[in-house]
């Protein structure tokens, strides 16, 4: 009896410690397919500009008319979409390690006056400071972080890859 106690008691202890590290294995799965199938790291490598012309064809897409603002004196813009509403995008293209902050917040707001748009979204291939977060709640901006646009993009599943926005030469931008 003490030893089918003991067995069992040890099986239950071996479940609960193996049981962790398998979801974490599984999780960590479907980031990295995820990661791969978004293109995001090709995103990575992307110039602003390259990236404000991958953000005009997932949104050309999705049935807008988007277009890019020049690359200075924007407004706060790179990317105004017309459609069913019109929403102006401040896109944020860093390391991803490096956090957007709550002034990419601010100039959308202001883009969003000028424009005359209905929404005002920052999207990036990296994260937002927690003040960046706070404001754009409190104004009701969208956020897309690198998550958000991996998950985004594969969702979206544009014909123009990422990697043909990093070409030297490529016509698409």
């Amino acid at each position: 009896m003490v030893n089918n106690l003991l067995i069992l008691f040890s099986a239950m202890l071996i479940v609960l410690c193996v049981f962790p590290m398998i979801i974490k294995y599984i999780k960590k799965k479907k980031r990295y397919n995820l990661m791969k199938k978004s293109g995001i790291r090709d995103i990575d490598r992307m110039k602003g500009y390259q990236f404000e012309a991958y953000l005009q064809v997932l949104f050309r897409e999705l049935g807008y008319r988007p277009v890019v603002t020049q690359q200075s004196g924007d407004y706060g813009a790179d990317v105004v979409l017309e459609g069913r509403n019109k929403i102006v995008i401040q896109a944020k293209r860093y390391g991803y390690k490096h956090q957007v902050s709550m002034d990419a917040v601010r100039e959308v707001l202001a883009a969003m006056f000028f424009y005359k748009a209905d929404e005002a979204w920052v999207i990036t291939n990296s994260f937002f400071t927690k003040h960046a977060e706070t404001l754009a709640k409190a104004c009701d901006v969208k956020l897309l972080n690198r998550y958000e646009l991996e998950k985004f993009i594969v969702k979206i599943n544009p014909t123009n890859q990422p990697k043909q926005f990093t070409r030297k030469g490529s016509e698409l931008y």
